[in-house]
């Protein structure tokens, strides 16, 4: 399985800091932000890595990164967005890398504190679809919400006012091939981009979506709130370890 890192857009929410700077290469603790979804897919067995970006700073994620050798990997693979065409848009642009196999994303301002190994071990004998990884969050209406009936995911509704359960859906999504095909049929939301929800609501309407549940914690860093609670937890946990 190889694995895809989105890390475009503009990161409005976190001005001024992102007007020098692409809001993924912001520290979080001792290390940069998207060391973190890096080190977390290869812990996870992927080590055939594509980073998606965008922005006037994308020239810093190669001086930054290189090819991977500071995570002992042998190449790493860079593409280019344009605008804030939304997560689905910038999958579009992992088609050609992904080569016809299946792929696991994983958004760029994402930290966890362990793995989701097993997620992924069980997607590779998942004969096809798609796979979501939950967690118990404390203000889901914040993200995707899964609206469940028993263990079966429904639907899932994006950012909801009143949220039908718990649960958010991480930015950690697995995927065969056909998601590209299902993102090039999606029309805008209503904020002008195309949604991962929409395209996660595809494979649901097809029967071919599982989920898992998330062990240690989880945060995103997209805003000045989670990005200060991303650098104490992993400064709490020693998480930082994993960059």
């Amino acid at each position: 399985m190889k694995g895809v890192i989105l890390a475009g857009g503009l990161g409005s929410r976190l001005l001024p800091l992102t007007k020098i700077t692409n809001k993924h290469l912001l520290p979080v603790y001792n290390k940069p932000m998207i060391f973190y979804p890096i080190r977390a897919l290869i812990n996870a067995g992927i080590r055939d890595i594509l980073l998606v970006t965008g922005g006037n700073n994308a020239g810093d994620f190669l001086r930054l990164l290189g090819n991977g050798r500071d995570f002992d990997l042998k190449h790493m693979d860079y593409t280019y967005q344009d605008g804030e065409g939304g997560i689905a848009d910038a999958l579009k642009l992992a088609e050609y890398f992904a080569a016809g196999e299946k792929i696991c994303v994983i958004l760029g301002d994402n930290i966890i504190e362990k793995n989701f190994l097993n997620a992924v071990e069980d997607f590779k004998k998942q004969e096809k679809g798609a796979k979501i990884i939950l967690k118990e969050v404390p203000d889901p209406e914040r993200f995707g919400v899964p609206v469940f009936e028993g263990d079966k995911v429904l639907r899932i509704e994006e950012k909801p006012e009143n949220p039908k359960s718990g649960y958010a859906v991480t930015g950690i999504y697995m995927f065969d091939n056909s998601v590209f095909d299902i993102a090039k049929k999606l029309k805008p939301s209503a904020r002008g981009e195309l949604e991962i929800t929409d395209v996660n609501n595809v494979f649901i309407d097809r029967g071919d979506m599982t989920w898992d549940i998330l062990e240690g914690w989880w945060t995103d860093a997209g805003t000045f709130e989670s990005l200060h609670r991303a650098g104490k937890l992993v400064a709490k946990t020693g998480a930082n370890k994993l960059g």
